[in-house]
């Protein structure tokens, strides 16, 4: 008889399913918001759906010689995206900031460095345009 860890079983099938979850959100969501941003919540009222997002604490990789303390988010964004199954979706986007130890700069993603390289899609430039209105 094949002996099996309870508890290494429910892991591994706790991951595939978050992975399928993953691979499913990557269907409904901009692509750009599932790689750089945390989902934190969701809400729901009546045909609305609000969804809310915190950009993730991996500092710029332009930025890598300096030593960087997160120093909290921008004020938040909200962006009208695509309805969903018939509800209007709501994106709520916090952009996160950091501070340079050594001279007290605030850095911030420069946006416009990450999307070099990438095919700009209109629903990208639409994004890049909303999340940088400060």
């Amino acid at each position: 008889m094949l002996w099996r860890n309870p508890i290494s079983s429910l892991i591994f099938a706790k991951k595939i399913t978050l992975e399928n979850y993953l691979d499913l959100i990557k269907l409904v969501l901009p692509q750009f918001l599932v790689d750089h941003f945390d989902f934190i919540k969701s809400s729901k009222e009546t045909e609305v759906l609000h969804l809310f997002f915190e950009e993730r604490n991996i500092p710029p990789q332009e930025e890598t010689g300096r030593v960087l303390i997160s120093k909290g988010f921008h004020k938040e964004v909200t962006i009208q995206d695509f309805p969903l199954r018939g509800n209007t979706v709501f994106l709520h986007v916090k952009r996160r900031r950091w501070l340079d130890k050594n001279t007290d700069e605030v850095i911030q993603r420069d946006w416009r460095l990450v999307a070099q390289g990438t095919r700009m899609t209109t629903e990208f430039t639409a994004f890049l345009k909303e999340i940088s209105r400060y």
